[in-house]
């Protein structure tokens, strides 16, 4: 009996590491941080990916979505469209991986600019899904300052977010 859990446990760790190349839909909520938390008290968001397979284990695509920060008191809610290369590394004979998004962000108002997107995230991969635990930083300006902040002129729109991605190859 012993044998026969011990095989198992291999089977499902084998099927576990298999690469996960394909279209990845998905949806996270967060926290917003930094010049964020000022102006939204959560984000959520919806995440599309198509990742090819490089080698075992690593796997790179292009990455796109909607993030919405959803503002409080006198702030207007506000989002971003991230465009990115996307890369994630699966840990062998265990079910973890890290992966980074790094491109552009496209603000959806006008009195943000648009900025630099970096997402970097760990996970728990699954066969058909993955949950993660990421942090999204928007590096940003306000055109002319903007309505709400007063001095500055640059900006982290940041999040710390959790997400389930499915995969559907």
């Amino acid at each position: 009996m012993k044998k026969l859990l011990l095989l198992g446990a291999f089977a499902l760790l084998g099927g576990l590491a298999q690469a996960q190349e394909g279209f990845r839909l998905g949806a996270h909520v967060g926290a917003p941080l930094g010049d964020a938390a000022d102006a939204a008290s959560v984000t959520l968001g919806i995440d599309a990916a198509y990742m090819w397979n490089i080698t075992k284990g690593l796997d790179i695509g292009v990455t796109t979505g909607y993030s919405h920060f959803f503002g409080k008191d006198r702030f207007e809610d506000f989002g971003f469209v991230p465009v990115a290369a996307s890369g994630k590394y699966k840990f062998n004979k265990i079910p973890l991986f890290v992966g980074l998004d790094l491109g552009a962000a496209i603000s959806t108002r006008d009195y943000i600019n648009s900025g630099l997107y970096v997402a970097p995230r760990v996970g728990y991969q699954m066969k058909k899904a993955e949950l993660y635990l990421g942090f999204q930083n928007i590096s940003s300006k306000y055109r002319d300052r903007g309505p709400y902040w007063d001095y500055r002129d640059r900006f982290n729109f940041g999040a710390v977010n959790f997400g389930a991605n499915f995969f559907l190859n």
